[in-house]
Protein backbone atom coordinates (compact mmCIF):
# COMPACT_ATOMS: atom_id res chain seq x y z
CA UNK A 1 0.00 0.00 0.00
CA UNK A 2 1.30 3.61 -1.01
CA UNK A 3 0.69 6.47 1.54
CA UNK A 4 0.26 9.93 0.28
CA UNK A 5 2.35 12.50 2.96
CA UNK A 6 2.82 15.82 3.01
CA UNK A 7 6.63 16.67 3.62
CA UNK A 8 6.84 20.55 5.07
CA UNK A 9 10.67 21.02 4.72
CA UNK A 10 10.71 24.26 6.82
CA UNK A 11 13.17 26.67 7.47
CA UNK A 12 16.94 26.71 8.56
CA UNK A 13 18.01 22.83 8.54
CA UNK A 14 14.49 21.93 8.36
CA UNK A 15 15.23 20.88 4.71
CA UNK A 16 18.71 18.61 5.51
CA UNK A 17 16.72 16.58 8.16
CA UNK A 18 13.58 16.21 6.70
CA UNK A 19 15.86 14.72 3.30
CA UNK A 20 17.44 12.63 5.46
CA UNK A 21 14.25 11.31 7.20
CA UNK A 22 13.19 11.31 3.77
CA UNK A 23 16.22 8.36 2.98
CA UNK A 24 15.65 6.26 6.02
CA UNK A 25 11.59 6.16 6.29
CA UNK A 26 12.18 4.93 1.94
CA UNK A 27 14.92 2.49 3.73
CA UNK A 28 12.13 1.00 5.56
CA UNK A 29 10.45 -0.41 3.31
CA UNK A 30 7.28 1.88 3.03
CA UNK A 31 5.69 3.16 -0.01
CA UNK A 32 4.95 6.61 0.25
CA UNK A 33 3.98 9.09 -1.79
CA UNK A 34 6.28 12.51 -0.84
CA UNK A 35 4.31 15.68 -1.69
CA UNK A 36 6.05 18.95 -1.00
CA UNK A 37 4.53 21.80 0.82
CA UNK A 38 6.68 24.96 1.58
CA UNK A 39 5.77 27.21 4.31
CA UNK A 40 7.99 29.54 6.73
CA UNK A 41 10.33 32.86 6.16
CA UNK A 42 11.33 32.00 2.47
CA UNK A 43 7.62 32.05 1.51
CA UNK A 44 7.12 35.12 3.60
CA UNK A 45 9.58 36.78 1.75
CA UNK A 46 8.17 35.58 -1.67
CA UNK A 47 4.21 35.69 -1.00
CA UNK A 48 3.78 37.89 2.02
CA UNK A 49 2.55 35.17 4.50
CA UNK A 50 4.80 32.37 5.57
CA UNK A 51 1.09 30.05 5.27
CA UNK A 52 -0.22 30.31 1.89
CA UNK A 53 -3.87 29.18 1.37
CA UNK A 54 -2.66 26.44 -1.49
CA UNK A 55 0.40 24.96 1.71
CA UNK A 56 -3.11 24.60 4.37
CA UNK A 57 -5.38 22.98 0.66
CA UNK A 58 -2.34 20.69 0.17
CA UNK A 59 -2.22 19.32 3.52
CA UNK A 60 -5.61 19.54 4.07
CA UNK A 61 -6.39 16.98 0.49
CA UNK A 62 -3.37 14.52 1.85
CA UNK A 63 -4.32 14.79 5.76
CA UNK A 64 -0.62 13.28 7.10
CA UNK A 65 2.19 15.55 7.36
CA UNK A 66 5.69 15.19 8.60
CA UNK A 67 7.77 19.37 9.19
CA UNK A 68 11.20 20.47 9.68
CA UNK A 69 11.32 23.35 12.01
CA UNK A 70 10.27 26.71 10.99
CA UNK A 71 11.55 29.50 12.39
CA UNK A 72 9.41 31.79 13.98
CA UNK A 73 10.25 35.61 15.31
CA UNK A 74 10.69 36.75 18.83
CA UNK A 75 8.74 39.54 19.54
CA UNK A 76 8.07 40.47 16.54
CA UNK A 77 7.12 39.61 12.53
CA UNK A 78 4.47 37.21 11.75
CA UNK A 79 3.11 34.28 14.65
CA UNK A 80 3.97 31.17 14.88
CA UNK A 81 3.55 28.84 11.59
CA UNK A 82 3.63 25.80 14.13
CA UNK A 83 0.20 27.94 16.13
CA UNK A 84 -1.17 28.36 12.93
CA UNK A 85 -1.18 24.70 11.71
CA UNK A 86 -2.41 23.67 14.52
CA UNK A 87 -5.21 25.97 14.80
CA UNK A 88 -5.85 25.30 11.30
CA UNK A 89 -6.51 21.98 11.36
CA UNK A 90 -7.89 21.77 14.63
CA UNK A 91 -5.03 19.19 15.81
CA UNK A 92 -6.06 19.35 19.16
CA UNK A 93 -3.35 17.05 21.12
CA UNK A 94 0.39 17.80 21.02
CA UNK A 95 2.03 13.92 21.59
CA UNK A 96 5.85 14.05 23.03
CA UNK A 97 7.24 11.23 23.98
CA UNK A 98 10.64 11.29 25.93
CA UNK A 99 12.34 7.99 26.43
CA UNK A 100 15.79 7.64 27.05
CA UNK A 101 18.15 6.79 24.51
CA UNK A 102 22.08 4.79 24.27
CA UNK A 103 24.86 7.97 24.17
CA UNK A 104 21.65 10.42 25.27
CA UNK A 105 23.93 12.24 27.70
CA UNK A 106 21.30 12.44 30.40
CA UNK A 107 21.98 11.39 34.02
CA UNK A 108 18.85 8.80 33.75
CA UNK A 109 18.79 5.89 32.13
CA UNK A 110 15.17 4.52 32.09
CA UNK A 111 12.93 7.91 31.27
CA UNK A 112 9.86 6.36 29.67
CA UNK A 113 7.09 9.23 29.64
CA UNK A 114 4.49 10.38 26.98
CA UNK A 115 3.16 14.11 27.58
CA UNK A 116 0.06 15.13 26.18
CA UNK A 117 -0.53 18.65 26.04
CA UNK A 118 -3.45 20.22 24.54
CA UNK A 119 -2.80 22.51 21.61
CA UNK A 120 -5.59 24.69 20.67
CA UNK A 121 -6.37 26.63 23.60
CA UNK A 122 -4.81 28.16 26.83
CA UNK A 123 -2.57 31.31 26.81
CA UNK A 124 -1.71 30.14 23.41
CA UNK A 125 -5.08 30.70 21.37
CA UNK A 126 -3.51 34.15 20.29
CA UNK A 127 -6.20 36.40 21.43
CA UNK A 128 -3.85 39.55 22.85
CA UNK A 129 -4.33 43.18 22.76
CA UNK A 130 -1.64 46.38 23.08
CA UNK A 131 -0.89 48.51 25.47
CA UNK A 132 -3.84 51.55 25.14
CA UNK A 133 -5.74 49.91 22.70
CA UNK A 134 -9.56 49.81 23.16
CA UNK A 135 -10.09 46.00 23.67
CA UNK A 136 -7.82 46.30 26.46
CA UNK A 137 -10.09 49.37 27.78
CA UNK A 138 -12.98 47.78 27.27
CA UNK A 139 -11.99 44.76 29.30
CA UNK A 140 -11.14 46.81 31.90
CA UNK A 141 -14.23 48.06 32.43
CA UNK A 142 -15.30 45.00 32.25
CA UNK A 143 -13.43 43.62 35.19
CA UNK A 144 -13.78 46.47 37.09
CA UNK A 145 -18.07 46.44 36.66
CA UNK A 146 -17.77 42.51 38.07
CA UNK A 147 -16.04 44.24 41.48
CA UNK A 148 -12.47 42.92 40.49
CA UNK A 149 -9.06 44.90 40.83
CA UNK A 150 -9.02 46.98 37.36
CA UNK A 151 -5.52 46.18 34.60
CA UNK A 152 -3.24 48.26 35.27
CA UNK A 153 -2.55 51.42 32.94
CA UNK A 154 0.35 50.36 30.14
CA UNK A 155 -0.66 46.58 29.82
CA UNK A 156 -0.52 44.32 27.54
CA UNK A 157 -3.37 41.71 27.94
CA UNK A 158 -3.58 38.05 26.58
CA UNK A 159 -6.67 35.87 27.46
CA UNK A 160 -6.48 32.43 28.79
CA UNK A 161 -9.48 30.43 27.68
CA UNK A 162 -10.05 27.00 28.60
CA UNK A 163 -13.52 24.95 27.98
CA UNK A 164 -15.03 21.86 28.37
CA UNK A 165 -14.83 20.29 25.16
CA UNK A 166 -11.37 20.42 24.64
CA UNK A 167 -10.33 19.78 27.83
CA UNK A 168 -12.32 16.56 27.56
CA UNK A 169 -10.54 16.23 24.19
CA UNK A 170 -7.28 15.79 25.52
CA UNK A 171 -7.41 14.16 29.19
CA UNK A 172 -9.82 11.24 26.89
CA UNK A 173 -6.71 11.02 24.45
CA UNK A 174 -4.19 10.73 26.99
CA UNK A 175 -6.48 8.01 28.95
CA UNK A 176 -7.02 6.22 25.78
CA UNK A 177 -3.34 6.36 24.54
CA UNK A 178 -2.95 4.51 28.19
CA UNK A 179 -4.99 2.02 27.93
CA UNK A 180 -3.99 1.09 24.49
CA UNK A 181 -0.73 1.13 25.23
CA UNK A 182 -0.36 -0.67 28.73
CA UNK A 183 0.68 2.09 30.48
CA UNK A 184 0.01 2.17 34.44
CA UNK A 185 -0.84 6.21 35.05
CA UNK A 186 -2.17 9.01 34.17
CA UNK A 187 -1.15 12.57 35.52
CA UNK A 188 -3.15 15.84 34.92
CA UNK A 189 -1.02 18.70 35.83
CA UNK A 190 -2.62 22.37 36.82
CA UNK A 191 -2.72 25.10 38.67
CA UNK A 192 -6.18 25.45 39.75
CA UNK A 193 -4.97 26.07 43.48
CA UNK A 194 -4.79 29.95 41.57
CA UNK A 195 -6.06 29.40 38.72
CA UNK A 196 -9.90 28.20 39.80
CA UNK A 197 -12.39 28.91 36.61
CA UNK A 198 -9.57 28.01 33.83
CA UNK A 199 -6.90 25.22 35.50
CA UNK A 200 -10.12 24.56 37.81
CA UNK A 201 -12.31 23.80 34.82
CA UNK A 202 -9.17 21.88 33.33
CA UNK A 203 -9.13 19.55 36.67
CA UNK A 204 -12.83 19.11 37.27
CA UNK A 205 -13.34 17.56 33.63
CA UNK A 206 -9.70 15.64 34.08
CA UNK A 207 -11.05 13.90 37.63
CA UNK A 208 -14.30 12.80 35.66
CA UNK A 209 -12.95 11.57 32.39
CA UNK A 210 -10.83 9.41 34.66
CA UNK A 211 -13.45 8.09 36.40
CA UNK A 212 -14.41 6.12 33.14
CA UNK A 213 -11.05 4.46 33.37
CA UNK A 214 -10.73 2.33 36.50
CA UNK A 215 -7.97 0.42 35.24
CA UNK A 216 -5.90 3.42 34.56
CA UNK A 217 -4.84 4.90 38.09
CA UNK A 218 -5.05 8.73 38.26
CA UNK A 219 -3.44 11.62 40.17
CA UNK A 220 -2.76 15.27 39.78
CA UNK A 221 -0.52 17.55 40.68
CA UNK A 222 0.38 21.54 40.51
CA UNK A 223 2.52 22.08 37.53
CA UNK A 224 5.40 23.86 40.06
CA UNK A 225 5.29 20.41 42.27
CA UNK A 226 5.22 18.22 39.00
CA UNK A 227 8.05 20.01 37.41
CA UNK A 228 10.31 19.18 40.86
CA UNK A 229 9.28 16.00 40.91
CA UNK A 230 9.98 14.97 37.47
CA UNK A 231 14.01 16.47 38.14
CA UNK A 232 14.03 14.33 41.00
CA UNK A 233 12.06 11.21 40.39
CA UNK A 234 11.19 10.80 36.82
CA UNK A 235 9.94 7.30 37.04
CA UNK A 236 7.34 8.56 39.37
CA UNK A 237 5.39 9.84 36.31
CA UNK A 238 3.97 8.09 33.44
CA UNK A 239 1.66 10.14 31.17
CA UNK A 240 1.40 13.42 31.68
CA UNK A 241 -1.85 15.36 30.43
CA UNK A 242 -1.49 19.57 30.36
CA UNK A 243 -2.88 22.45 29.10
CA UNK A 244 -1.07 24.43 26.54
CA UNK A 245 1.24 26.41 27.94
CA UNK A 246 2.67 23.64 30.54
CA UNK A 247 2.54 21.30 28.54
CA UNK A 248 4.92 23.40 26.24
CA UNK A 249 7.57 24.12 29.22
CA UNK A 250 6.61 20.73 30.92
CA UNK A 251 7.36 18.69 27.45
CA UNK A 252 10.97 20.65 26.66
CA UNK A 253 11.84 19.92 30.46
CA UNK A 254 11.19 16.10 29.73
CA UNK A 255 12.98 16.17 26.75
CA UNK A 256 15.99 17.57 28.53
CA UNK A 257 15.40 14.63 30.85
CA UNK A 258 16.51 12.41 28.23
CA UNK A 259 19.56 14.49 26.32
CA UNK A 260 17.58 17.15 24.81
CA UNK A 261 15.39 18.66 22.26
CA UNK A 262 17.49 17.14 19.34
CA UNK A 263 16.52 13.59 20.46
CA UNK A 264 12.83 14.67 21.04
CA UNK A 265 10.02 13.41 18.49
CA UNK A 266 6.62 14.87 18.43
CA UNK A 267 3.07 14.50 16.68
CA UNK A 268 0.04 16.99 16.66
CA UNK A 269 -3.04 15.33 16.17
CA UNK A 270 -6.56 15.91 15.08
CA UNK A 271 -9.75 14.14 14.23
CA UNK A 272 -9.10 14.26 10.61
CA UNK A 273 -5.29 15.32 10.00
CA UNK A 274 -1.92 14.70 11.70
CA UNK A 275 1.36 16.58 11.55
CA UNK A 276 4.42 15.14 13.00
CA UNK A 277 7.67 17.27 13.64
CA UNK A 278 11.09 17.23 15.33
CA UNK A 279 10.76 19.59 18.49
CA UNK A 280 13.49 21.64 17.77
CA UNK A 281 14.36 24.98 16.56
CA UNK A 282 15.43 25.63 13.16
CA UNK A 283 18.68 26.46 14.06
CA UNK A 284 19.72 29.05 10.84
CA UNK A 285 23.40 29.07 12.53
CA UNK A 286 24.08 25.45 11.76
CA UNK A 287 21.94 25.24 8.34
CA UNK A 288 23.77 23.99 5.30
CA UNK A 289 26.90 22.78 7.19
CA UNK A 290 25.65 18.64 7.18
CA UNK A 291 26.57 18.67 11.06
CA UNK A 292 22.82 18.81 12.11
CA UNK A 293 21.38 15.75 14.41
CA UNK A 294 18.08 14.39 12.43
CA UNK A 295 17.64 11.91 15.26
CA UNK A 296 14.25 13.85 16.60
CA UNK A 297 12.91 13.58 12.70
CA UNK A 298 14.07 9.95 12.50
CA UNK A 299 11.66 9.45 15.53
CA UNK A 300 8.67 11.70 14.30
CA UNK A 301 8.79 9.68 11.07
CA UNK A 302 8.54 6.46 13.40
CA UNK A 303 5.29 7.73 14.94
CA UNK A 304 4.04 8.52 11.50
CA UNK A 305 4.49 5.12 10.51
CA UNK A 306 2.08 3.92 13.76
CA UNK A 307 -0.26 6.19 12.87
CA UNK A 308 -0.03 4.32 9.17
CA UNK A 309 -0.81 1.65 10.88
CA UNK A 310 3.06 0.55 9.75
CA UNK A 311 4.08 -0.56 12.91
CA UNK A 312 6.94 -2.94 12.19
CA UNK A 313 9.08 0.08 10.10
CA UNK A 314 8.43 2.19 12.90
CA UNK A 315 9.41 -0.20 15.22
CA UNK A 316 12.79 -0.92 12.69
CA UNK A 317 13.38 2.46 12.37
CA UNK A 318 13.75 2.84 16.50
CA UNK A 319 15.51 -0.31 16.49
CA UNK A 320 18.01 1.21 14.00
CA UNK A 321 18.33 4.50 15.77
CA UNK A 322 19.40 2.73 19.23
CA UNK A 323 21.63 0.54 17.59
CA UNK A 324 23.22 3.34 15.94
CA UNK A 325 23.61 5.39 19.17
CA UNK A 326 24.65 2.50 21.20
CA UNK A 327 27.74 2.23 18.96
CA UNK A 328 28.85 5.40 19.34
CA UNK A 329 30.68 5.38 16.38
CA UNK A 330 29.11 7.18 13.13
CA UNK A 331 26.98 9.64 15.08
CA UNK A 332 27.24 13.45 14.92
CA UNK A 333 28.70 15.70 17.58
CA UNK A 334 26.04 16.51 20.17
CA UNK A 335 25.80 12.56 20.70
CA UNK A 336 29.67 12.11 19.99
CA UNK A 337 30.45 14.58 23.42
CA UNK A 338 27.44 13.44 24.95
CA UNK A 339 29.47 9.18 24.97
CA UNK A 340 33.11 10.92 25.11
CA UNK A 341 33.26 14.34 26.36
CA UNK A 342 34.79 15.34 22.95
CA UNK A 343 33.53 15.76 19.07
CA UNK A 344 36.74 14.19 17.74
CA UNK A 345 35.40 11.52 16.02
CA UNK A 346 32.02 12.60 15.00
CA UNK A 347 30.38 12.44 11.25
CA UNK A 348 27.69 14.87 10.06
CA UNK A 349 24.41 14.80 9.41
CA UNK A 350 24.64 12.50 6.20
CA UNK A 351 27.05 9.91 7.17
CA UNK A 352 24.49 9.09 10.50
CA UNK A 353 21.55 8.95 8.02
CA UNK A 354 23.54 5.92 6.15
CA UNK A 355 24.34 4.98 9.51
CA UNK A 356 20.95 4.30 10.84
CA UNK A 357 20.07 3.23 7.35
CA UNK A 358 22.59 0.50 7.62
CA UNK A 359 21.14 -0.82 10.86
CA UNK A 360 17.64 -1.41 8.98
Amino acid sequence: MEHRVALIPGDGIGPEITRAMRAVVDAAGVGISWQEVHVGAAVMEREGTPLPERALEAIREVGVAIKGPVTTPVGTGFRSVNVALRHAFDLYACVRPCRSLPGDGSRYTDVDLVIFRENTEDLYAGIEFAPGSPEVAAIDGLVRAAGMRGIRPGSALSLKPISEPASRAIVTAAFDYARANGRRKVTAVHKANIMKETDGLFLRVAREVASAYPDIAFEDKIVDAACMGLVQNPADFDVLVLPNLYGDIVSDLCAGLVGGLGLAPGANIGRDCAIFEATHGSAPDIAGRDIANPTAEFLSAAMMLDYLDEHAAAERVRRAVSATLAEGVAVTADIRRALTGSTEGAVGTRAYTEAVIAHL
